[in-house]
């Protein structure tokens, strides 16, 4: 028969490394993992375009033209939107293509911003309507697209090389 005595610090110390083990644990398992992508500078070809100092229509207007896009001087729609706390398909998607062009708005969940909408007057190869879009949130741009108005159209990036 053996006896074998355990002292209440040896209780103590078993217990704290095993809250510890289970909360690595669920932390490996229930946190997802991103991608080492750095958002805060947006990859693009035009590596001189500026996404801050947004505080204007105009602003928005010379942000398009830094891509080549030129505009109506007056925009179709300047409406407050707020990026959704879950993304559906869609919006998964329309996201996809803003990481294409260095951006993300995955991490503006629940944020309230502007989207100006100006109607594009030099697509080439195009007959249809198009329009940009730019997603402004305190100053800068964090999203944005170049699309047809057209139910059957396209949309990509602000450089018309990333068309989907």
């Amino acid at each position: 028969m053996f006896i074998y005595s355990v002292r209440a610090n040896t209780l103590k110390f078993a217990g704290i490394i095993s809250v510890a083990l289970i909360t690595l644990v669920t932390l490996i398992i229930f946190v997802p993992s991103y991608d080492s992508v750095d958002t805060d500078v947006p990859y693009v070809e035009n590596k001189s375009a500026s996404f801050d100092n947004i505080k204007s229509s105009a602003d928005v207007v010379n942000f398009l033209s830094q891509f080549g896009w030129s505009v109506k001087e007056d925009a179709v729609e300047n409406v407050e939107i707020t990026i959704p706390a879950e993304f559906d398909s869609v919006f998964a998607g329309y996201n996809d293509i803003q990481k294409k062009q260095g951006l993300d708005l995955g991490k503006y969940k629940k944020k309230n911003m502007v989207r100006y909408t100006y109607e594009v007057t030099n697509y080439a190869d195009y007959d249809g309507r198009v329009l940009a879009n730019v997603i402004v949130y305190k100053n800068k741009v964090v999203g944005g697209d170049i699309c047809s108005a057209a139910l059957d159209g396209f949309v990509h990036g602000f450089e018309k090389e990333s068309v989907q």
